[in-house]
């Protein structure tokens, strides 16, 4: 029992840790956006593509990230009492706390998965000037919160393992 929960909390960090990193680099690609955004405005016909496209690639780029950010406990944590708590509390607390997190995730994944249907099949459109698919980007956003889940999942395996004094 404990190799195959080794197995699965390996193999999703491993993803996590991919797409996380390929994600890091959205970031360029939003900047290029918004420089782009930037020079058309100033010098010739501004585009009307420019600011959904960046708005896009922020979404793509945390919801992507973020898997990979909690692997790395890169989160924002309210330290008021957290810090001053030993190691075994604070596993106490992160094991009981991240099954909100695992709930409200499985809620936003099936709101997601939804929405994302009724954008493939509707063929739903943005309501600005330029008019792009929804579909797209909705289908990402649900692989970014799917990947979170599992690495919740994983991270509250780890936590429970580590009560009981095994290192996964």
């Amino acid at each position: 029992m404990i190799a195959a929960l080794r197995l699965y909390v390996r193999a999703v960090e491993a993803v996590a840790r991919v797409v996380g990193r390929i994600a890091m680099y959205l970031i360029f690609a939003m900047i290029g956006v918004l420089l782009y955004s930037s020079i058309s405005k100033t010098f010739f016909l501004p585009a009307i593509w420019t600011f959904e496209v960046a708005q896009f690639l922020m979404v793509a780029y945390f919801l992507l990230g973020g898997a990979y950010s909690m692997q790395l406990n890169g989160h924002v944590r309210m330290d008021l009492l957290y810090g001053s708590w030993s190691d075994r509390t604070k596993t106490w607390v992160d094991s009981f706390t991240i099954l909100f997190l695992i709930a409200y995730l499985v809620l936003l994944l099936y709101g997601g998965i939804n929405s994302s249907i009724y954008a493939v099949v509707y063929g739903e459109r943005s309501y600005t000037a330029w008019r792009p698919y929804m579909a797209p980007i909705k289908i990402v956003m649900c692989v970014g919160i799917f990947i979170m889940l599992l690495q919740a999942i994983a991270t509250w395996i780890r936590d429970l393992c580590r009560l009981r004094g095994i290192e996964l």
